[in-house]
């Protein structure tokens, strides 16, 4: 398990730290021009296709007495898009709007499950709790992330149905609002005892 948590440790890092990595924020939205991949056309084929490149990550490097009370692990739990190796293939600009929308919609969808990481991390984590806690419940919100997104892309056809798309996206940002306290950045007030 201590093998598991390094190699998970290293490929975080190693993912977090491109220039090219765009933070999540509610005012920035994506562009044709963030999909700088090699791979990524617009016209001259009859291929769609989509690499968006964007989901969240959790890394910690602290010492045991460090983590043993450490109970925000918001800014540990990060969501980007990585530019360098999004793509879109898109016979047309229409079609490459549609999938631009869809990968908005994605990479948003990547921040409202790095809230609820980060909020279970906080709800679940105990003074004694050991390093390897948080797996499961890195697990358990990723595959909930993954059938969200795979779902979606059936629902709006990868963005083509824009009024499907429209709902879904309206929803996400409404509940990435219902979790504003475990933005990145936030700092998680404790709760006092009332008696």
């Amino acid at each position: 398990m201590k093998n598991l948590f390094v190699t998970i440790f290293l490929v975080c890092t190693a993912t977090n730290y491109s220039q090219n990595d765009i933070s999540w924020s509610k005012e920035y939205q994506l562009q044709q021009s963030d999909f700088q991949s090699p791979s990524t056309q617009i016209g001259n084929t009859n291929i769609i296709n989509l690499m968006t490149s964007s989901g969240f990550d959790f890394a910690i490097s602290m010492s045991n007495f460090e983590f043993m009370f450490t109970k925000n692990f918001n800014s540990k739990v990060t969501n980007a898009f990585k530019r360098e190796s999004a793509a879109i293939v898109a016979p047309d600009k229409e079609t490459a709007v549609f999938l631009i929308g869809f990968a908005q919609y994605q990479f948003d969808l990547a921040e409202l499950y790095a809230r609820k990481l980060r909020k279970k991390l906080n709800e679940d984590k105990k003074t004694f709790s050991n390093i390897s806690f948080f797996k499961p419940i890195y697990d358990e919100i990723q595959n909930e992330y993954s059938q969200k997104i795979t779902s979606a892309s059936k629902e709006t056809e990868m963005g083509k149905n824009v009024d499907k798309l429209e709902k879904l996206q309206k929803q996400v940002i409404a509940d990435i609002e219902e979790l504003a306290t475990y933005c990145k950045e936030c700092k998680i007030l404790k709760k006092k005892n009332i008696q």
